[in-house]
């Protein structure tokens, strides 16, 4: 019977000490240049000494012309090879591997950012507030951003990262080659499902060709967008098994986009109260996934859901988030037996009768919930502790406070 502390070997040959990662948190820690810092070595460093097998680091944009989110790390080239090399060596200092989580927002870059257009499979604006129409991505263009990605695994190799995680969820520019509702091409990109996949399997193929054998290449997926007439448990198992067949070490699973943040815990009590909102899927697409382990991330917060999960076969890695803000050292406190459920801080926004007659509530307690995360990440690494006190209109003047400098701020040179 498989154990939560049991090593897993990845494919190339990666060793995890253990079946618990810490999984990807938008750290939002790069400086004025996009670039990493002491900051986010000292977040790091707190972790690595958590207990975790593996470290996925938050999204590091391969593009600085679109972000995310204001304070995304970005990796072009290796300008910052110096800085991104601390940060590996803070995790491997603390016996835990390290995978650079590579991602492009397409057209979820920074809603505060007003002007900059963003770039996408198709013009098919975010059924958000305030969102711009992107523009449609040219095939050059498409080949242009799978060379980023590429570029960015080469110099995550160079820096010392185990692996790269490609983002191929939460609704970002892989996710959105691959639903229907938001891929209209009718060219080589797009136009059926084998097509709509294509440019993850082109970004899996090029990147595999620039690294080393030994070198991870990991997915994050979707098990579904969870919107009428999108990509599909069904769409996502055929991706799972084409994944399989090329040279993948590990497959994520998570769910949901910014439009219906699942990934987020916005979700009904009852499927809060199972925990692992993605194990069922993950369990339906074993025989898919052939030999490539798979990790569920989302919702585990007690060890013995977390062992059940491992133990059964369901999943060969689970992926902690939001706990690993309230405890650094939550994979450590599992292991030991020293707690019996890991803790996080759900926040509701206020004026819910007034706000639910123009917004979508989960939606926003979703965005509430994620700013709250990054500032604590902040604060933990400057050397302070979470603070548990900071309520939703506080959370949203600071992600304002932010992103406001971007907001009136044309970006020019676009893809």
């Amino acid at each position: 019977m498989t154990l939560l502390s049991d090593p897993l070997d990845l494919p190339c040959g990666v060793r995890l000490p253990n079946r618990i990662a810490k999984a990807a948190l938008s750290e939002a820690l790069g400086d004025a240049r996009n670039s990493p810092d002491d900051r986010i070595v000292a977040l790091y460093r707190r972790w690595a000494q958590g207990g975790y097998g593996l470290l996925v680091t938050g999204n590091i944009m391969v593009d600085r012309r679109h972000l995310g989110e204001r304070g995304n790390i970005v990796v072009e080239d290796d300008r910052d090879l110096a800085a991104l090399t601390a940060w590996t060596k803070a995790a491997h200092d603390g016996g835990a591997a390290i995978l650079a989580q590579l991602n492009h927002p397409g057209r979820q870059s920074n809603l505060f950012a007003l002007g900059h257009e963003p770039v996408a499979p198709s013009p098919v604006p975010l059924a958000l507030p305030g969102a711009a129409t992107p523009r449609e991505l040219t095939p050059a263009e498409v080949d242009d951003v799978v060379e980023r990605f590429a570029r960015a695994a080469q110099v995550c190799e160079e820096a010392g990262f185990d692996g790269v995680q490609l983002h191929a969820a939460h609704g970002y520019l892989v996710t959105q080659f691959l639903s229907p509702l938001t891929n209209l091409r009718t060219d080589e990109w797009g136009g059926t499902p084998e097509r709509r996949m294509r440019f993850l399997l082109e970004v899996v193929r090029r990147v595999r060709g620039r690294v080393s054998p030994g070198f991870a290449v990991a997915v994050k997926l979707n098990s579904a967008d969870f919107q009428r007439g999108g990509f599909s448990e069904e769409d996502s198992r055929a991706v799972v098994a084409a994944l399989a067949a090329e040279a993948v070490d590990l497959i994520e699973v998570s769910g949901g986009s910014y439009e219906t943040p699942a990934m987020s815990g916005s979700t009904a009590p009852s499927t809060r109260a199972r925990e692992a909102y993605f194990l069922d899927y993950a369990r339906s697409v074993r025989r898919e996934a052939g030999d490539v382990p798979i990790a569920v991330t989302g919702g585990f917060r007690t060890p013995a859901a977390m062992e059940d999960a491992v133990s059964s076969g369901d999943c060969d890695v689970v992926g902690l988030a939001r706990p690993t803000v309230l405890a650094t050292d939550a994979a450590a406190r599992v292991l030991d037996g020293r707690t019996d459920a890991l803790a996080t801080r759900e926040i509701r926004v206020g004026l819910r009768r007034v706000l639910g007659r123009v917004a979508d509530l989960k939606a926003l307690d979703a965005a509430v919930n994620l700013g709250w995360s990054t500032e604590q990440l902040h604060r933990l690494a400057r050397g302070l502790e979470p603070d548990l006190d900071r309520g939703a209109l506080a959370i949203v003047v600071g992600m304002v406070r932010r992103n406001g400098r971007v907001a009136l701020r044309r970006k020019r040179g676009l893809l």
